[in-house]
């Protein structure tokens, strides 16, 4: 069975529910870095909208507008990802338990601190009684996600999925992590990124859709081919998890015009890829995102959002090349390599419809 990737969109640092960033993106400067809000009354009533924490409407906001760009009133299932929930709801209610020494506790931040309010705050919105899951493993959130829409595609359970990946970086989880040395020192630009040797990435919460659908229709951005979630420990086992995948894609190397990945900046999280990328695609465009959206479990989602728009515009900024400068090439198959520290990874195959 094919699938296609109907609409896409996204709440992030770069300008919200459209693709401006192609054109014209906003460059980090620092290495926190805040989501900028959209208008959310197109989306949620005003009464509404106070009683909702910020990744909860800017998660409700990408789901409707997703929708909406894809034609669709009602999907059939509704999947969601997300590595740590709502945090700002969560810390709210523990320096509630603190401050009121365990005592009349406010209801709304406990209860929009568990993982799957957001799938189920999405549903409620559109009334969607269908399949609902919230997939919550660490940096594979979103991979898990998207695999478990293809799976219920391709067994003919569902004929839309709207798939999506939700987390937030709020200024004392971005502090905590900064100890562990997650993120770059003082100021960052995308030269700086790309120095190798240097630990720390840039920071950016993760609010990003995709519906998927068994038919090609007039406005898809791409055609998902297939994709894949495994653990691995080694270059040499990921190169032949690469040729299984391909070949059962039914493709090979020399056919992939590009080849997205998860750089961030981070020597750790970097080196696996460029030993991957010299070995097996060393002529090919390199692209990357997480300078554009910055780092989070999500932040993979991202990755699927901006191959799949690259497909659909047929035009690659030279912004998004990692690996130098290439003349006007055209871009057919993208293949997308992401992983979480080292050990967890994923692929995934996009091409472009051919209507």
């Amino acid at each position: 069975m094919s699938i296609y990737i109907q609409s896409a969109s996204q709440i992030s640092f770069q300008q919200p529910l459209c693709e401006k960033w192609l054109d014209e993106p906003i460059l980090p400067i620092q290495s926190f870095n805040q989501p900028m809000e959209p208008d959310y009354k197109q989306f949620i009533a005003p009464a509404e909208s106070r009683r909702m924490g910020k990744l909860l409407k800017r998660a409700v906001a990408t789901a409707l507008d997703t929708l909406a760009k894809g034609g669709c009133e009602m999907p059939d299932a509704i999947i969601s990802g997300t590595g740590l929930g709502c945090v700002e709801n969560t810390e709210k209610f523990l320096n509630a338990v603190i401050d009121n020494e365990e005592e009349c506790l406010p209801p709304t931040p406990f209860m929009q601190s568990t993982h799957n309010t957001i799938s189920s705050q999405i549903s409620l919105k559109l009334q969607c009684h269908g399949y609902n899951s919230t997939y919550s493993h660490r940096g594979t959130s979103f991979d898990s996600a998207l695999l478990d829409a293809v799976m219920q595609l391709q067994l003919g359970r569902v004929n839309t999925a709207l798939v999506g990946g939700y987390d937030e970086m709020t200024p004392a989880y971005f502090k905590m992590l900064g100890k562990l040395g997650y993120w770059r020192d003082g100021d960052v630009s995308i030269d700086e990124l790309k120095k190798d040797g240097i630990p720390g990435a840039i920071s950016g919460g993760a609010s990003v859709s995709a519906l998927l659908g068994n038919k090609n229709t007039q406005n898809a951005l791409c055609q998902l081919v297939d994709t894949e979630i495994f653990s691995c420990n080694s270059v040499e086992k990921l190169q032949n998890k690469l040729h299984s995948f391909l070949n059962r894609c039914q493709s090979e190397t020399a056919e992939i015009d590009a080849v997205m990945c998860g750089l961030s900046g981070d020597k750790a999280n970097d080196d696996v890829y460029r030993d991957l990328l010299c070995k097996e695609f060393p002529t090919i465009p390199t692209l990357w995102y997480k300078h554009l959206f910055g780092e989070s479990f999500c932040a993979s989602g991202y990755g699927i959002y901006c191959a799949s728009h690259l497909l659909n515009a047929g035009k690659v900024p030279d912004l998004l090349i990692y690996n130098g400068k290439f003349e006007k090439f055209v871009v057919n198959n993208i293949l997308i390599i992401n992983h979480f520290q080292n050990n967890d990874f994923s692929l995934t195959l996009l091409t472009k419809c051919h209507n």
